[in-house]
Parts: C-alpha cells; structure tokens; sequence
C-alpha cells in the first residue's frame, strides 16, 4: 500500500468515527486536532488512520462534558499520569451524576406509583399489604416543635445527603403506635425522609419489612384522630396487634392546591404471631 493509501478523506474519517465532518474542520480551526496533510492546491484534510486513537479520546472527553479548554491544555501536554487523574475526576463526576438519575428515577416510580394509588383508591378502605426495609432518616420533634424548627431540621438533613432538591426524597411523620393506643394521637416523634438511593447505614431507622395495615385520610389533620380510631377498630376487629410506629406521608401534595384535598397516606406494622 502507497503512503497515499494509508490516509483518508475528512467524510471518510468523520463517517469512521460517527461525527460530523464539521466537528473535525471546527477542531482543526482552533487547533485541537489537525489533519496530517492539506493537500497544498485544493486545501482537501486528509487523516492518517493512527491519529484515530487521538481523535477517540477527544471525543470520549467531550462525553464526559471535559471543556474544549480543558482538553486543548491536556493535548498540549499530554502523559498518561495526566490522562489517568483526568479520567479518575470524571469518572466519579459521572458516578456522583448516576446517583443523582437513579434518585431521580426512584422518585418519579413513586410519584406514579402514588397517582396509580389515587386513581384506583378506596377512601373508605382499610387493607393489609406487604412492605419492603426501608432505611430512613429521621429527626426528632414533639407537639412543642415549632414548624420553622421543623423545617430547619430537614434542610439540615437533606444538606447532609447531599440532596439536589426536595423531590430528591419523600417525607413524612411518624407517630408511635403505643401512643396512638392511649388515644394522643398529636404525639409525634419523629419526621422522616426517604432517600432512594440510601442504603441501610448506622444511625438510620429501619422501617421493618412484613405486613401492614394501609389507610387514607383526606382533608385537614383536626380529624385525622377519627381515622385512626376507625384503624385500631379495624385491627381489634381482625384480631390484629399493631406495633412500632405509624408512617404518615401525603401522597397527591402535586396536584391538589386546597388541603381538602389533601389526602394522607397511614401505614402501621402488624406483629407477626
């Protein structure tokens, strides 16, 4: 094969790297990669086959949103001591952003999950499901815990897991069933966080796994008390003993504007015989 042979056109390159031959031209106009030979009478790129590692780097630095600065300095001088810090950097750039998506995504399953629940809800029902561990984080508050208090704890918490934004996480209260018995059912210990991402660690509360009886309320907290009297009816009822904590979150908190309409979400652990 003739040395002319071995080069190729800037569409033949462009098209064997997947990228528009106007990527290579911009590239070449502001110095970052260059063909080998400009044909000195017509001003055609030509492209060795062995700059294609060079290429394929540039582009894989630009996936991972390196700037054109950044890598122009790095082609500058490049080593592999200073492509393997770059690439470390990026790399847990990426993990840090993987994290970020799959909370994301964990979210929006349970925002549908939570609009599959209002459209095919019974109000008036009360069940029993089965519950996966969950590992919450929590703060402790009691009836004497002003709201800005409370808002000031979760800030605090959702800083510390490094939380984007609130729709990273739901939220929720958590009132001890021992309390709900004695009939003080303002008696909250605790707000709750659920982070998708979160994995059981030291210091969280473990939401157990196993069964648990589901209920709705809809409307303002003053009668939530007569909703959970109608639960603790429903499990004498059925001869079930209720135990730990009872998880209140709102569920329908996007699409209502008028706490009438707010519509909380009861679950209470039953113990297992």
């Amino acid at each position: 094969m003739n040395e002319k042979g071995k080069l190729l056109t800037i569409g033949q390159f462009a098209a064997l790297h997947g990228i528009n031959k106007k990527t290579l031209m911009w590239y070449d106009e502001i110095g970052l990669f260059q063909p080998a030979i400009i044909h000195p009478e017509n001003g055609y790129r030509y492209y060795n086959y062995y700059q294609s590692p060079i290429l394929e780097t540039i582009l894989l630095l630009r996936e991972l949103d390196v700037s054109i600065h950044e890598i122009q300095e790095f082609m500058k001088n490049r080593s592999a001591e200073r492509l393997k810090c770059l690439l470390e950097e990026k790399t847990a750039e990426l993990d840090r952003n993987i994290i970020h998506l799959k909370a994301i995504r964990k979210t929006l399953c349970n925002h549908h999950q939570n609009m599959v629940t209002l459209l095919t809800m019974d109000l008036s029902e009360i069940s029993i499901i089965e519950k996966e561990e969950h590992c919450l984080v929590t703060v402790e508050i009691d009836k004497h815990t002003s709201f800005e208090k409370e808002v000031e704890l979760i800030t605090a918490e959702t800083a510390r897991y490094q939380l984007g934004r609130l729709h990273d996480a739901s939220y929720g209260s958590i009132i001890p069933v021992a309390s709900l018995l004695n009939g003080n059912f303002d008696d909250y210990s605790m707000l709750f966080i659920e982070i998708p991402f979160l994995t059981q660690a030291k210091g969280l509360h473990i939401q157990p796994k196993g069964k648990y009886i589901r209920a709705f309320h809809k409307g303002g907290w003053e009668k939530l008390p007569l909703r959970y009297q109608a639960i603790l009816q429903y499990a004498r009822s059925q001869g079930l003993t209720l135990c730990g904590y009872s998880y209140e979150k709102g569920i329908n908190e996007t699409v209502v504007d008028r706490i009438e309409d707010y519509i909380i979400q009861i679950e209470i652990p039953i113990q297992c015989k």
